[in-house]
């Protein structure tokens, strides 16, 4: 046991060292030697580990962050394979086969659509912008993975490679956004232009290696087969990066089928109404925004369900902390709006963003009590761009 405590000890050391050194300016290749020592045929969930204790320490996600690409360089051809994927990871409905095979798409789009036209000089722009474009939905890859993957992996005790990872998605994200706006503005691909959007293909990739050989085994080596199976589920809410995607049927979890929300009786009593409980779930699904509940202990509770949501809503994420339904640049923000409900210096909070031909209002409300003690807060999320284009007036009885 004393051996098994000193080298945490020893790993946790480690790597604070290495992320000194990476924070000093070191490159990758300059540490990964010492790391390589270390780490060599330990399991992703041991560095895992020595990770979320720094953190519980006080280190900094942005910190472990950077020791994101010395684990992609190290771990290819060191890392211990944890657990051997079973035939049912490989049907074409399991999570498993799916995320491998939009990685698939992923690098077909980027060697098809965008490095045959990196050098190429004449008539090749506006190709490369679609290349772009197209990869811009990789953001429906990795909302699946934080959506769905990242609350099974906290639901388990793994806490630091999702706040980690999510920080890396979205540095991807908008690499690729920044590389379109950069193209557009230039109109030529220039010497600065193809090392940006080189460097925004190769992170792209290390993310994908990330995925498949650090993620992947530690949610294999903790997740059984019902959570499988409601990732499953739960994935079409977010959708693919392809079509035709089968459901998945394991035999342990044919008989498990939910009661349609329409057959389940019950009244709901409230101080100004009654409604059956069928009415207030479809009520609620029918109001031209979307609601999220999260109680006086920064517990997911409730979320609507309307056909047009604006952000990916799964069921993993209740009883989530709404700290880890954030990524990790902006979760400071909400943690600094509960804190001013909680105190009562502010009862609400409003922002408005632009996404594509969205314009989004979101707004923060405190929930009180009669006693006005804090029960939570609940968020309010519309697009008003249809509503801004409104003029002149619509009485009741118009055409």
């Amino acid at each position: 046991m004393s051996e098994y405590i000193n080298n945490k000890e020893r790993r946790k050391k480690a790597l604070k060292s290495i992320i000194a050194q990476l924070h000093e300016g070191k490159s990758v290749d300059e540490v990964k030697e010492q790391f390589d020592k270390e780490f060599k045929n330990v399991s992703a969930n041991e560095i895992s580990a020595a990770e979320q204790a720094l953190i519980s320490e006080g280190v900094g996600v942005g910190e472990i962050q950077k020791l994101c690409d010395v684990h992609a360089a190290v771990f290819k051809g060191s890392i211990e394979d944890i657990h051997k994927e079973t035939d049912q990871t490989q049907m074409p409905g399991h999570p498993v086969y799916i995320l491998k095979r939009e990685n698939r798409i992923i690098e077909t789009w980027i060697e098809k659509n965008i490095r045959p036209y990196l050098d190429k000089l004449d008539n090749t722009v506006e190709k490369l912008l679609d290349g772009l474009k197209q990869l811009q939905k990789i953001d429906i890859h990795y909302s699946k993975k934080e959506n769905l993957l990242f609350p099974y992996m906290e639901k388990y005790g793994i806490t630091a490679p999702p706040k980690v990872m999510w920080g890396v998605d979205d540095e991807i994200r908008g690499m690729i956004k920044q590389s379109i706006t950069k193209l557009e503005e230039a109109g030529f691909v220039s010497g600065e232009i193809k090392l940006f959007i080189e460097s925004t293909i190769e992170k792209t990739l290390e993310m994908i290696y990330k995925e498949e050989n650090i993620m992947l085994p530690m949610l294999l080596e903790a997740l059984n087969q019902e959570d499988w199976k409601i990732i499953a589920n739960e994935s079409v809410e977010i959708g693919y990066l392809y079509d035709t995607v089968p459901r998945w049927n394991p035999p342990s979890a044919e008989k498990t089928t939910e009661q349609p929300v329409d057959d389940i009786p019950g009244t709901i009593k409230l101080p100004s109404g009654i409604f059956q409980l069928k009415e207030l779930i479809h009520m609620l699904n029918t109001l031209p925004f979307d609601i999220t509940f999260v109680d006086k202990d920064d517990k997911v509770k409730f979320f609507s369900q309307g056909s047009d949501r604006i952000f990916a809503r799964t069921k993993a994420i209740i009883g989530r902390d709404v700290s880890n339904c954030h990524p990790p640049a902006s979760v400071h923000v909400v943690q600094k709006i509960v804190e001013d409900f909680k105190s009562g210096k502010k009862d609400h909070e409003d922002f408005w963003i632009k996404m594509g031909d969205r314009y989004v209002y979101i707004r923060y409300f405190a929930v009180r009590g009669y006693s006005n003690e804090y029960l939570g807060v609940v968020e309010v999320t519309q697009n008003i761009a249809p509503i801004q284009e409104i003029k002149d007036e619509k009485r009741l009885m118009s055409d």
